[in-house]
């Protein structure tokens, strides 16, 4: 995976973050950010059919992959969206790029949500991959989106009861919440699979995952509730899989639409992972996104 791309750990403040990089390196600077329960190995798809114009950047966000898992404390601030954004921007200004755009899928689009909101300056335009505003989707949570999306649920329970039970067989867990997430599809190839399975039998990294979700139902919100209304400026890209729960159970345009300034989107014939199931049509969109902006 990665033909051509180097492999590096950027020092960071309380976590270093390990980043595939290459590409065309005086080109514009593109940070792509992964999802749970996965790494930047799963843009290995994508990544390459992008490098000929940017200086692709794939990150491990902290607490996944061979990035840093810090402690964490009550209010699970080093897990918050908000500090996992500013990992990414020290990454990108030692990498050589002040502004930089972005795609990212899952939970690393709530951190690009972040990212465009605390650092407008650096953000020149975000595609996103099958998300909705992390508040507004606890907001109109249903039925239907509570059995889809049960491990929102599951995972913000106080440690250590989620973390004990998926250590005992990290392995089926993983493969049953991904499974189900792909549509009943196995869009995975063996060599990101590998990674993601070893990587995530780590009990650290099972533990730092978690302590994501519980950022993102209580600091992460109060992050947003803080923020007054204020609104991504910079131009945002919302594409979703149209098998998936967030075209059942949302509106995802209208969501979007109460947190950017100028959103556009639409699915595509796929399940939650898009960069492994549909990737030639994720990076023509990027590159045609990212091209007008």
């Amino acid at each position: 995976m990665f033909e051509g791309f180097s492999e590096a750990v950027i020092t960071g403040e309380g976590a270093d973050i390990f980043v595939r990089h290459g590409g065309n390196l005086a080109g514009p600077g593109l940070l792509l950010l992964h999802g749970y329960p996965q790494t930047s190995a799963m843009w290995h798809k994508v990544a390459p059919q992008l490098a000929d114009k940017y200086h692709v950047v794939c990150a491990d966000l902290r607490g996944y992959g061979r990035s840093s898992k810090p402690v964490t404390d009550g209010d699970h601030s080093p897990y918050s969206k908000r500090v996992m954004a500013a990992d990414m921007v020290r990454v990108m200004t030692k990498l050589g790029h002040d502004s930089f755009y972005v795609g990212a899928h899952d939970r690393g689009a709530r951190v690009a949500h972040r990212l465009g909101l605390d650092h407008p300056a650096s953000v020149k335009a975000i595609a996103m991959l099958d998300i909705a505003p992390t508040r507004e989707m606890y907001r109109e949570t249903d039925d239907a989106f509570a059995r889809a999306y049960w491990h929102w649920f599951y995972l913000i329970q106080p440690a250590p009861f989620p973390e004990t039970m998926i250590g005992g067989d990290p392995d089926a867990y993983w493969k049953f919440k991904c499974k189900a997430q792909s549509a009943g599809a196995s869009p995975f190839s063996p060599e990101a699979l590998d990674e993601y399975l070893t990587l995530f039998r780590d009990p650290a990294v099972i533990h730092a995952s978690c302590e994501d979700y519980r950022a993102g139902a209580s600091i992460d919100i109060r992050h947003d509730d803080e923020d007054g209304g204020r609104k991504l400026a910079m131009p945002l890209l919302a594409i979703w899989g149209g098998r998936g729960v967030i075209e059942h159970c949302f509106d995802a345009l209208a969501l979007w639409r109460e947190r950017a300034e100028n959103v556009t989107g639409f699915s595509l014939p796929a399940g939650h992972y898009l960069a492994e199931e549909i990737p030639d049509q994720v990076a023509m969109h990027f590159r045609e996104f990212f091209a007008r902006h």
